[in-house]
Order: C-alpha cells, then sequence, then structure tokens
C-alpha cells in the first residue's frame, strides 16, 4: 500500500468541478489500496476528499495543529487523527509519511505545502511525485511561471518536471505512486575548485 499525501484547499471555491475532483481523487485512491493523509480537517476540498476514501472504504489519516483541532475543524471520523505542534510538525509528519502527493486547487497553504515538497525534491532531501490535479485550469498560471523561472535562469530544466500536471482524477493517482522524474539535485554542480 502506498500512502499519497493530497494537499487542498480548506474552502470549496466556487466551482462544483473542485469538490467532484476531490471526491474522485479521494474514491480512486481508496479503491486503489492506497492510504490518504492529508491536513485532518473536514473542511472544503480537505474534507470532501477525506470523506470520499472513508466511503469507499479507504485507510485516512489526517495531520492537524493543535490550533486548527482547537478550533474544531479536525475530522472526527478518520481511520487515524495526529495531532502536531505546529505547520512545521504537520509538514514534516506528512512528508514522512508519504510516498507521493497530489495538489487540488486551494490558496497560500495548499501552495505553501506543495513548494515546500518541491524544494526538498529538488535539494535531494526526497524523492516523491508531486503531481497538480489541474481542475479548469486553475494551476495554468502556476506553470506558466515555471516556465518562465526556467527560462529567466532561476531553476534548472529538469527540475521543471517536478511538478507534475494532469487534468484526470485517475492519472493523479497513477502519477503519484508511480515515482518522482529523475533530477540533478540543485547544488551537485556548483563545487568551486581551487
Amino acid at each position: 500500500m502506498s500512502t499519497v499525501a493530497v494537499f487542498c484547499g480548506s474552502s470549496s471555491g466556487n466551482d462544483p468541478g473542485f469538490g467532484e475532483a476531490a471526491r474522485s481523487v479521494g474514491a480512486h485512491l481508496a479503491r486503489a489500496g492506497h492510504r490518504l493523509v492529508y491536513g485532518g480537517g473536514h473542511v472544503g476540498l480537505m474534507g470532501i476528499v477525506a470523506d470520499a476514501a472513508i466511503d469507499a472504504g479507504g485507510d485516512v489519516t489526517g495531520v492537524i495543529t493543535e490550533q486548527l483541532f482547537d478550533l474544531e475543524v479536525g475530522h472526527r471520523g478518520l481511520t487515524d487523527l495526529e495531532v502536531e505542534i505546529d505547520m512545521h510538525a504537520r509538514k514534516a509528519r506528512m512528508a514522512a509519511m508519504s510516498d507521493g502527493v497530489i495538489v487540488l486547487p486551494g490558496g497560500f497553504g495548499t501552495l505553501d505545502e506543495a513548494f515546500e515538497i518541491l524544494t526538498w525534491n529538488q535539494l535531494g532531501i526526497v524523492s516523491v511525485p508531486v503531481v497538480f490535479l489541474d481542475v479548469h485550469d486553475y494551476f495554468a498560471a502556476l506553470f506558466e511561471f515555471v516556465g518562465r523561472a526556467i527560462d529567466s535562469g532561476f531553476m534548472k530544466p529538469d527540475h521543471g518536471a517536478l511538478p507534475q500536471r494532469t487534468a484526470e482524477p485517475a492519472d493523479a493517482v497513477a502519477r503519484a505512486v508511480g515515482g518522482a522524474p529523475a533530477i540533478t539535485p540543485k547544488w551537485v554542480d556548483r563545487r568551486t575548485t581551487s
């Protein structure tokens, strides 16, 4: 069984397609026999993806901060719910548990989680696939930014393959358990000679 982290909004957004995609990802993960790990909330896309995985018979682990748990947004119906002291500990725990990542639409928190894992891949700290489920081109501008970062010399071209993109939930699940793209870690070529 692989464990796939899903990063997504604590809101549902204003397009019903976002919720449909979250529901589909949760169901596909469970039916394929993979464990879901996510931010532990019962609200927004987080609640939708968790409930869909549970309804399809899947194992679901939530990782939530003490602050958010105390605000009563923690999902009480999960296989496991871990409470961490802060966001840094939460992200580290989710990363340690995950064999792959799917990113659904969301805001700052979702992008923070996704970019941290992408950076860790870039630095050679981890090697996990990161797949953006691009519902109705939600992430189109983000991928334009990645291309601009490469063109401007701020990112190696092979690092541009780290964030993968698909519009199909089943494909997102398959890619998330399929292994990360092979890259040269960021600092390998930065040795100085004397």
